[in-house]
């Protein structure tokens, strides 16, 4: 409950940004085209967010024959989380890792590597498929493709601001509706790395919740906490040159972030800390005894 009220308060911070940004810079009629540029961004992302994720991470849709095990255990979680079997998808890469994307659940997809299901027994990817399925059937796809694209927003106002300011598009006579050059430096710095801390914050509660939800639909909360134990200890493993096959704008969709950074990158992942995320979910297996025991 926390998690969801805190993601709402963050999403309504996020647009209020940019709305403010708008209203700084152009009065009235920079509130009107903020407003404006995050409707149509949004609906975008509405639209085509999964078929873009989908392209830009290389991945393929499989059937039943070709992964018969893999469409079982979707068809199975699926069930039990009360959602449609989402579309399943492969990318054909060592690295392990798996994302879900989709605007609702009636067009959900999960996409796991041909790496993770080498590296994870059946019990712990079938945690890992629950945790995606958990995102989808909470919506969180949608929640962070809308979030993304309005940060991406304003980022795209940043650079306006930059190219005004290049050819002294700033510090007219009305002062009343725009903020002047200094005003506008300072939105051109500040705004974006705002616009980046909420993005994480809300992505960062998004995954504690997909991890308790997804342990309640396998019935089981262990097996994803070794799952993300082995996917972590793999990814820490693996030189810089093979994590830069992932795609930055396609990063935050996966259930361990290849990107991230230890020491002050840190704060800025979009992901909890692993050791965090494991640690709650075993607390969660020690309140009910059949799970610890397992």
């Amino acid at each position: 409950m926390w998690n969801t009220a805190k993601t709402a308060i963050l999403f309504t911070a996020l647009t209020g940004l940019l709305l403010f940004i708008g209203s700084a810079l152009g009065g009235s009629a920079g509130l009107v085209i903020a407003f404006v540029l995050a409707g149509a961004m949004n609906l975008g992302a509405w639209w085509f967010s999964d078929k873009i994720a989908l392209r830009l991470s290389g991945a393929r849709e499989v059937t039943a024959l070709e992964q018969p095990e893999l469409h079982g255990m979707v068809a199975e979680l699926s069930a039990r989380a009360g959602i449609p079997k989402p579309r399943v998808y492969l990318m054909e890469r060592p690295e392990p890792n798996a994302f879900a994307t989709g605007r609702d659940p009636q067009h959900g997809a999960v996409a796991v590597t041909s790496g993770i299901m080498q590296l994870l027994t059946r019990d712990e990817l079938a945690g890992v498929v629950a945790h995606e399925l958990a995102h989808i059937r909470n919506r969180d796809t949608l929640i962070s493709s809308v979030t993304a694209t309005i940060a991406g927003a304003i980022s795209i106002i940043a650079d306006m601001i930059l190219w005004t300011a290049i050819f002294g598009g700033f510090g007219g006579s009305d002062e009343e509706e725009g903020g002047g050059i200094a005003g506008g430096l300072v939105m051109l710095i500040f705004a974006p790395i705002a616009a980046m801390l909420i993005q994480l914050a809300i992505s960062r509660s998004r995954e504690f919740a997909a991890d308790a939800d997804g342990a309640r639909i396998y019935g089981n909360p262990l097996p994803l906490a070794s799952a993300l134990e082995k996917l972590e200890a793999e990814h820490l493993s693996r030189p810089r040159t093979a994590q830069q096959e992932v795609r930055p704008a396609t990063a935050h969709l996966y259930i361990v972030n290849p990107l991230h950074g230890g020491g002050l990158i840190g704060l800025f992942r979009t992901h909890p800390a692993t050791e965090e995320r494991v640690r709650r979910l075993r607390a969660l297996a020690a309140l009910n005894h059949e799970w610890a025991r397992a």
